[in-house]
């Protein structure tokens, strides 16, 4: 177990194992899911945080300020949330793994730059520690309200992908994934988790640095007189070069052909937008992540992600033992949404409950997914605390009749 107190810069300087090669802290941990989510990338080599504190993501900023000069990173805190998802997306060209980390009124800021990110093709991971909104809100209560602004929040045609960890050990291992996905797909990946799980503490297990899949840097071997930035590869994704490495970059959130130069043409715009799309849509069977239960002879399905899904089990276990045949599905990938599995699950299921701190947006996916095939039914909560399991269950029991 890791003890927090006003001598750990001393610890740090006297433990030879937070300098070593892979700093990757080995072991049993008692961890918020904050901390968890700053270890997950440092384990992933992210080695530049940029972002500006809030409530209730501060913590992670925190650990990298700590963490980071000791493993050969950098840390800044910049002047805003702007700012910082554009240092993230330059420190990712000049070839170090870049995070930041926000809620929801910094992910308001910082969706214009993430645009840009889309557009240039960066990989980066971007945390969202949701909070009550909208506006300020509640600082320092949860919700799950900004799942559609992380769809949806800049604006053009594009798609993104965003994990839904449940608890501290999925905020270590999906920040992983989030920097797989990045590198792999060369994109802005969220990190959608919540408050409650930002900062509830659990035991986290670190593997040995072995065991943890690290995808690297897709980095062009061609040499820099045949190397073209937006030139795809078979995958849709092209190879990266990094500024300084010799090689002609030109970069730019213009529509912009393959060498990287604008080209202000409705072909070069229709070449290159689906391009981006397509490369995330023809490989969402890499990419979407769910976690079923019970759903073979399930006539009614709760659909569950983040929090939520840890007070699921209860209203379902209860609805089991009176017989009711009720299955789950939690939702670890939230983009690109499962729409293809739920609509072979609607095929047998009666009916659908989501619980979500919101008061309704992803079950407009999953109406959207089910179409008529079955009754759909939101269990919705404004923010500040989880749903009382027996409100689930009661709309459970409901849908069935």
């Amino acid at each position: 177990m890791e003890v927090y107190n006003k001598g750990i810069r001393k610890s740090f300087e006297t433990q030879p194992h937070y300098r070593d090669e892979t700093s990757i802290l080995t072991g049993e941990h008692f961890w918020q899911g904050d901390i968890a989510i700053a270890e997950g990338a440092i384990a992933a080599d992210c080695r530049f945080f940029a972002g500006y504190p809030i409530t209730p993501a501060s913590e992670i900023a925190e650990r990298m300020a700590l963490r980071l000069p000791y493993i050969g990173g950098v840390y800044i805190q910049m002047e805003d949330e702007l700012a910082s998802m554009a240092a993230i997306l330059g420190g990712s060209w000049s070839g170090v793994k870049s995070m930041t980390a926000t809620s929801g009124p910094g992910l308001s800021l910082m969706l214009e730059n993430f645009g840009l990110g889309i557009m240039t093709e960066t990989p980066c991971v971007i945390v969202n520690v949701q909070r009550g909104s909208p506006s300020t809100g509640l600082p320092t209560f949860f919700a799950q309200a900004d799942m559609m602004q992380a769809r949806w929040g800049s604006h053009g045609d594009y798609e993104v992908i965003a994990l839904a960890p449940d608890s501290p050990q999925e905020c270590f291992g999906l920040t992983i994934k989030a920097f797989n996905l990045s590198e792999k797909y060369r994109l802005p990946v969220f990190i959608l988790t919540d408050g409650l799980v930002g900062h509830m503490t659990e035991k986290v297990v670190v593997p040995p640095p072995d065991e943890i899949e690290v995808f690297p840097r897709r980095k062009t071997q061609k040499p820099p007189d045949q190397y073209l930035p937006y030139q795809p590869e078979d995958d849709l994704v092209p190879q990266m070069a990094n500024f300084g490495e010799g090689y002609r970059l030109h970069s730019t959130g213009l529509t912009h052909d393959e060498r990287g130069y604008p080209d202000m043409t409705i072909e070069a715009q229709d070449k290159l937008i689906r391009r981006l799309i397509n490369k995330i849509r023809t490989n969402v069977d890499d990419i979407i992540m769910v976690e079923e239960q019970d759903l073979e002879d399930a006539e009614v399905v709760v659909v569950s992600y983040g929090v939520t899904s840890r007070v699921v089990p209860l209203a379902v276990e209860k609805a089991r033992k009176e017989g009711i045949k009720v299955g789950q599905l939690r939702l670890l990938t939230v983009w690109p949404f499962p729409e293809e599995r739920i609509a072979q699950i609607a095929e047998k299921a009666k009916a659908w409950v989501v619980p979500e701190i919101n008061l309704g947006q992803m079950v407009r996916e999953v109406e959207r997914a089910v179409g008529k095939a079955s009754k759909v039914v939101p269990v919705s909560h404004a923010g500040g605390d989880v749903h009382d399991p027996d409100d689930i269950y009661k709309v459970i029991t409901e849908v069935i009749q």
